[in-house]
């Protein structure tokens, strides 16, 4: 045996050497190239579809980007930039004068979005080939979800960036020559892809999962494509559409896992365990579900920050314990400023009330050796208060209330013992509700002429949130863009809809301002000019485009 296994050795390394004398190895391989899957059958096409949610969540579950979540709310007009917690990629959003071509963020956004477009294109192209094993129903149900995606995506593009390349089949092979298409031929896709999309897709109560996507999330997007495109009697049909569908309705009274406890119809929406429509939340559209993949494998796509990018970061404060009363563990990444916190809400706005916007904190850990009382406190009323353990209050000094016990949003909220130090926020996002289906239509009046119409949009909102109503001749665009502000912070994309809108400069400049202020913050509007209201296109890109020339935006060098 002993010779035998001699033998066999010798004759491996002989045919080994042989074969590696070939030249086989010299060959070129080219790897560069896009080979889209080909899907057959049902399997195949759920997998695809599935991988599209799965990159579209990626956006709001980045691990490594808590900055770029500031991206969409700094810069605006409803949240101030601490100083040292806001740098990487939101700095250029807060700072103006440091956003040039070759941002990261306008980079990591534009690759995102082209992404999904390339998934979606080859979604719909094998949906449509004709050779996929699947009925003619699910051919277009399939073709219309990979059609909302490319919508979305191109609706996105063209309000950040405006003209952009437009891609309507899948990249299979590297390319150097794009050109950018005119913003009317994108905006032109976005509405022929959601027509089809609202047509085609099931109704929210047909889904064959919650969270896929239905007509009304199409009809949606595609009322708001339309204010963006200024043809607002076809975004009102659209969003009267939903309304009037009876499948939804305005939460008006308490529900789900704290309804017994002291709180709100509107702080109920954002609780964990309460912003699905099975859940019992009525308003909800478009909710991305999302678990801790600690209970369930594959529960998330990443570790979500947005609780500590909005949440108070209390914890810096010696002694002080992350809590499920004082909303978790936030890093305050972005605040409040002081136009939401003090000049924003009327007396008795539900959407305003301690179960939504965290005002009042607590030492939870008295014992240790922290006074805020000695020394030279500052009384800073406008700010948060303290409450001791007997019952009296307290004021705090003014370099602590910049971000430490700053006033923060809610609607994050999420708290788990097993987690104190709160690596993720597992709760799930609400992407579309009806409150917002209201404000759109109420814009769209507006824009037809319509003032009384769109007051009683917006006073189904103030009804439900306990606080005066409106008539027509209080509404104009800014009241609207108020009013979202008052239901939707911490939710929308602010600048999104600033853009959108056109209001992104003025507005900034009115309610934040320019100038450093006195603790060394730097504004979130210092040195924001008109051209800002456009991202600038990716240097990368322009570089690597050999073949044709992909033009930079004005004012970017």
């Amino acid at each position: 045996m002993k010779y035998l296994f001699k033998y066999i050795l010798t004759l491996f390394l002989s045919l080994f050497i042989l074969g590696s004398c070939s030249n086989d190895f010299l060959d070129e391989v080219v790897e560069d190239q896009y080979a889209p899957e080909t899907l057959r059958d049902e399997l195949g096409f759920e997998a695809a579809a599935t991988g599209l949610y799965n990159h579209f969540s990626t956006m709001y579950t980045r691990t490594d980007d808590q900055t770029l979540l500031g991206v969409f709310q700094l810069g605006t007009d409803i949240t101030w930039a601490p100083s040292g917690r806001s740098n990487g990629d939101a700095r250029p959003y807060f700072d103006y004068t440091t956003l040039t071509s070759t941002d990261w963020a306008s980079k990591k956004i534009w690759i995102y979005l082209y992404k999904m477009i390339n998934n979606a294109n080859i979604l719909i192209e094998n949906a449509e080939g004709g050779d996929a094993q699947i009925t003619a129903e699910q051919s277009k149900m399939y073709s219309a979800e990979g059609k909302f995606f490319r919508a979305y995506a191109y609706n996105m593009l063209a309000t950040l960036y405006g003209d952009v390349p437009l891609l309507s089949e899948p990249v299979k092979s590297a390319r150097t020559d794009f050109v950018r298409n005119p913003i009317s031929e994108v905006n032109s896709l976005i509405v022929e892809d959601l027509l089809y999309a609202a047509q085609n897709l099931p109704t929210i109560d047909d889904t064959k999962y919650e969270a896929r996507a239905n007509q009304s999330m199409a009809r949606q997007l595609l009322g708001e494509a339309y204010l963006r495109t200024d043809e607002p009697a076809l975004a009102e049909a659209q969003l009267s559409a939903i309304i009037n569908s009876g499948r939804f309705s305005l939460v008006n009274s308490r529900y789900g896992v704290h309804a017994g406890d002291p709180g709100d119809p509107f702080s109920d929406m954002f609780y964990v365990g309460n912003l699905r429509r099975s859940q019992g939340n009525s308003e909800a559209i478009w909710v991305l579900e999302q678990e801790n993949p600690t209970d369930v494998p594959g529960g998330s796509t990443g570790a979500p920050q947005q609780r500590r990018v909005w949440g108070g970061s209390y914890h810096d404060i010696p002694g002080m314990v992350p809590a499920d009363s004082l909303g978790g563990r936030g890093l305050a990444r972005i605040r409040l400023n002081d136009w939401v916190l003090y000049g924003l809400y009327e007396d008795g706005d539900m959407r305003n009330s301690q179960y939504t916007i965290k005002r009042q904190h607590y030492f939870n850990n008295p014992g240790e050796n922290y006074d805020p009382i000695r020394g030279l406190p500052v009384p800073y009323a406008q700010n948060a208060e303290f409450t001791l353990a007997d019952g009296s209050t307290i004021n705090i000094f003014e370099a602590d209330s910049v971000y430490k016990y700053a006033p923060y949003t809610l609607k994050w909220k999420q708290f788990d013992d097993r987690d104190t130090f709160g690596w993720g926020q597992w709760k799930d996002f609400m992407i579309m509700r009806l409150g917002e289906t209201y404000l759109l239509r109420a814009e769209a009046r507006f824009k037809q002429g319509n003032a009384s119409g769109a007051a009683d949009d917006i006073n189904m909102l103030r009804n439900r949130a306990n606080t005066s109503t409106v008539n027509a001749s209080d509404i104009s665009l800014d009241f609207i863009l108020d009013e979202r502000a008052r239901e939707l912070v911490g939710e929308e994309n602010r600048r999104m809809t600033l853009v959108r809108t056109g209001t992104l400069v003025e507005r900034a400049k009115r309610l934040n301002g320019t100038a450093p202020r006195a603790d060394g913050n730097i504004e979130t509007t210092n040195g924001l000019q008109d051209f800002h209201m456009l991202m600038p296109i990716p240097q990368d890109e322009i570089d690597l485009n050999k073949d044709a020339v992909l033009e930079q935006n004005p004012g970017y060098n």
